[in-house]
């Protein structure tokens, strides 16, 4: 039986290379990106060189022609990885606007060539409010796919608006449907317990200290899972709707024993069954920092 032919934009990227060593024998892998190097110089093998924001489609449509489908990964940043942003979050608008424009590039062109299936990286931030307004305060459990996505950032709007802005083309409206699983992805990076605790090493990412630590272990995603779920996103049989509509929103975590994202249509219409726990991966780390005797750290999912 041939490959699929999968297209993946943000190849060079940092969650790309979290799938790739799979995805490459798994598919016929068409790779592109803005770079052909990662973020510490090195170059991946394969990238095509496109820029998906520039409106002038033609000048990447050959990376559609006999593709099955695709896995949109790529975005651009407000600020290089490592730089202080010098905009405040309320004159990040422009940047987040051409990273809804390249959405639509990426579904026009999909649309037009013919593929079948899209997977699109959206984030949690879509429906961060919960988690940031709700969750963190004990006022909320567990934020659903099927809850309105309303965020507090413009990050966070640009991928509830992806989500939204998929859905013409996934309805038929236009002539054809266009298959589209929304993966809201959560944490990807390795947690480190001196990042939580030391103020030398606190990044935007770690910087709410034993908090953050709770709602990373909560939120985290590990590589062979979120290489499951694209997997699956890509393959799944039938991912239509009781509409008829082929068109999932789906959260992109492990089944964590702290979670607070409800994997419930993950499960239903691709048949995702995450294989990692924080609880049992950073055992050590949690008992050390949480857990511990000497700890003073209210239980549960999140909060200190």
């Amino acid at each position: 039986m041939a490959k699929r032919k999968v297209l993946m934009t943000g190849a060079s990227g940092y969650i790309a290379s979290l799938m790739l060593p799979t995805l490459r024998d798994r598919f016929d892998m068409v790779l592109a990106d803005v770079s052909d190097t990662d973020r510490d110089g090195n170059k991946i093998e394969g990238i095509q060189i496109a820029n998906f924001i520039d409106t002038d489609r033609s000048k990447y449509a050959h990376l559609f022609e006999g593709v099955d489908a695709v896995i949109h990964l790529a975005f651009k940043p407000h600020v290089t990885r490592g730089e202080v942003s010098e905009k405040a979050p309320i004159d990040r608008f422009d940047n987040e606007h051409e990273n809804v424009q390249m959405a639509n590039n990426i579904y026009r062109s999909a649309y037009d060539a013919g593929v079948r299936r899209l997977a699109i990286a959206s984030s949690n931030h879509a429906a961060d409010w919960y988690e940031h307004s709700l969750i963190h305060d004990r006022k909320m459990d567990m934020v659903r796919p099927t809850d309105f996505p309303i965020s507090d950032n413009f990050y966070g709007w640009a991928k509830a608006a992806y989500e939204l802005l998929a859905y013409p083309y996934a309805c038929g409206i236009f002539g054809r449907k266009l298959e589209t699983v929304m993966l809201r992805i959560g944490f990807t990076r390795p947690i480190v317990a001196s990042d939580y605790t030391s103020a030398n090493s606190m990044s935007e990412e770690t910087a709410g200290g034993l908090a953050e630590f709770k709602r990373n272990l909560g939120a985290r995603i590990s590589p062979r899972d979120i290489t499951q779920l694209f997997t699956k996103a890509v393959e799944a049989p039938n991912i239509e709707n009781e509409h008829g509509v082929p068109f999932v929103v789906a959260y992109g975590c492990s089944d964590n024993t702290r979670r607070f994202w409800s994997l419930e249509t993950a499960r239903k219409y691709l048949d995702y069954q995450p294989e990692d726990d924080t609880e049992i991966t950073y055992a050590k780390e949690i008992a050390e920092l949480i857990t511990g005797p000497e700890a003073n750290v209210r239980g549960g999912k999140v909060g200190i």
